[in-house]
């Protein structure tokens, strides 16, 4: 990355990193897009039983995960301020607490996952197809981890376009191994769900492994030597890491894990709404990437001025990327509006599901503008290491304020299922403006003195 001095370059780089970030995201999205619309051409209880497993595993992986991203502003303050050699070091030991966080999701998900699934009443197949999703993808979660941390160094060079081509080359992978293990086409056993997972699996491996092959062989990559060297295990490390990166994953997690709480609440509901809520949750999600990509591409260039001490220009690129998410937002938003019935159309066959879920996704219309909001703004707080408020800020908008209002609407009006999402778009409104109160304390009293 270069410094920039007007506002059309500012713009310019941010889309320059942005815009691979985005397809990345997408890329990394579609393959559990796939994995439930694939498993919907094949039965509702599979996509019911891949849906709830995927609503599980998103929480814990995206929280987890998260405390990685704590390498990105790490590493693009330590190449603002010139301190270049201390990279590799800050890298290896990046990667060696992700292999760690990967075996504690396995032990702990040894014990705890059938005890989670059976308290929600499932029936058999969907639980059967859950249960099993989640072992096959478990197979693949110690490179998904690695790739993780080597992607929070390949971006915070700038280079977002590297992890683009990674993502874009295993996609359709993921897409072959979905048709081959779901329906059993060549040889290959008809697994339904389940192999979907496996499919994920296959291709979390091969992202891993290109990405390490990438960091050792390619340059900017290969001056920082990563790989050369194993390092020790520091503990002081971990803790510099940790420090950041465990607010910024609870605050991860606090965010997914209420989508999984209220499809918990949901369970007593019948296979359709299932069905149909967490159809929707998906493509919300799939909408949820522009601003969480414009989130990351903050993170990357606040953290690059933060440690070049250009604090203006830091602050001139915020207000940048809060204008960008809320513009687009607005833009998917009148699409979802005017498209939500072929979008259910894409997921299911049944004529039911189709129908609720497009019922759904006009609630997920609100989520767009709050997500606009909120996800840059905790993307450029990572850019200036501050993430403790914003941990606490997910913590209070979404489980003490928005789960209960859920609660209340789902269960003492006549909305329902729908009364849940109420909830979530409560809490995602009042967890944006805390964090835009916050934000405007860091740039106006924090860094004033330093403008």
């Amino acid at each position: 990355m270069n410094q920039t001095y007007t506002k059309s370059q500012k713009i310019r780089l941010l889309f320059y990193i942005l815009i691979p970030i985005l397809i990345t995201q997408i890329g990394l999205y579609a393959m559990t897009f796939f994995d439930v619309m694939m498993s919907g051409q094949y039965s509702t209880e599979d996509v019911a039983g891949v849906s709830i497993g995927s609503s599980l595993w998103t929480p814990v992986y995206t929280g987890l995960s998260g405390i990685l991203i704590a390498l990105t502003p790490v590493v693009s303050q330590l190449v603002g301020s010139k301190q270049s050699k201390s990279v590799s070091y800050s890298v290896m030991q990046a990667v060696y607490l992700a292999v760690t966080l990967a075996l504690v999701i396995l032990i702990i998900g040894t014990f705890a996952l059938n005890p989670i699934l059976n308290a929600m009443n499932l029936e058999d197949t969907v639980h059967r197809v859950a249960h099993d999703y989640l072992i096959a993808l478990s197979i693949g979660i110690i490179p998904l981890f690695v790739y993780n941390a080597l992607r929070a160094f390949i971006d915070a060079l700038g280079q977002t376009r590297i992890s683009m081509i990674i993502t874009l080359c295993a996609l359709p992978i993921n897409v072959i191994f979905n048709y081959l293990l779901i329906y059993g086409k060549f040889g290959f056993p008809e697994l339904g769900g389940v192999g979907s997972g496996y499919a994920t699996a296959i291709t979390y491996w091969l992202i891993a492994m290109v990405a390490i092959l990438v960091v050792v062989k390619i340059s900017p990559f290969s001056t920082y030597k990563v790989f050369r060297e194993f390092f020790r295990i520091s503990w002081k490390e971990w803790r510099a890491l940790l420090i950041i990166g465990v607010p910024i994953g609870l605050a991860i997690f606090f965010e997914t894990s209420i989508f999984s709480a209220v499809t918990l609440l949901m369970s007593k509901y019948d296979t359709v709404t299932i069905a149909s809520h967490q159809i929707a949750m998906n493509f919300a999600s799939l909408l949820y990437m522009m601003p969480l990509s414009i989130s990351m591409a903050l993170t990357i260039v606040i953290g690059f001025e933060i440690g070049a001490a250009r604090y203006k220009d830091a602050k001139e690129y915020s207000w940048i990327g809060i204008s960008m998410a809320l513009t687009m937002s607005l833009v998917l938003s009148a699409i979802l509006f005017l498209f939500r019935e072929p979008v259910a159309s894409a997921y299911t066959k049944d004529y039911n599901v189709m129908m609720l879920t497009s019922h759904f996704l006009i609630y997920a219309i609100f989520f767009q503008i709050s997500d606009a909001l909120q996800a840059p703004i905790q993307g450029i707080l990572r850019g200036y290491k501050d993430v403790n408020v914003t941990f606490a800020m997910s913590l209070v908008s979404y489980w003490i304020l928005g789960l209960p209002i859920g609660f209340i609407f789902a269960k003492y009006t006549d909305m329902g299922a729908f009364g849940y999402w109420i909830g979530l778009i409560s809490g995602l409104a009042l967890g944006a403006i805390g964090l835009a109160a916050r934000l405007r304390y860091i740039q106006q009293v924090k860094y004033k003195k330093m403008v």
